[in-house]
């Protein structure tokens, strides 16, 4: 079982990710925004972390400087959901994201990029 936080603004994408993470077993986290996410981060230490880009108050590129500055936290893996097409490179340039996926995505390929992740985060240790 993983931690893993949801940083997302749409309530629809936090419902079906809680039912699905919830449903393998995962405790599942949530943030509203990267602001709360970063707070989030810090007093829970997640696993990994699930970040929308598009978002009030901080956005997901902003969130994830903070992260990447923070001992603490630069070491946990991203997976970037996001409305915003094209932004594989822009993404790509940060060592923490693992992965994007653009929305409306495959249920199963997110679930599926999630274990993939938290296999090889568990054979590093």
């Amino acid at each position: 079982m993983a931690r893993i936080l949801i940083v997302d603004d749409e309530a629809d994408v936090v419902d079906l990710l809680i039912y699905l993470l919830g449903r393998a077993g995962h405790q599942v986290l949530t943030a509203r925004n990267g602001k709360e996410g970063l707070s989030r981060v810090l007093e829970e230490a997640p696993d990994l972390i699930v970040l929308d880009i598009m978002m009030p108050e901080m956005d997901g590129y902003t969130m994830n400087q903070h992260l990447l500055a923070d001992a603490r936290a630069r070491r946990i893996p991203v997976i970037v959901l996001t409305a915003k097409g094209g932004l594989q490179d822009k993404s790509a340039v940060a060592p923490n994201i693992q992965s994007h996926i653009e929305k409306p995505f495959d249920p199963k390929d997110l679930t599926d990029c999630i274990d993939k992740i938290l296999k090889s985060k568990a054979s590093e240790l």
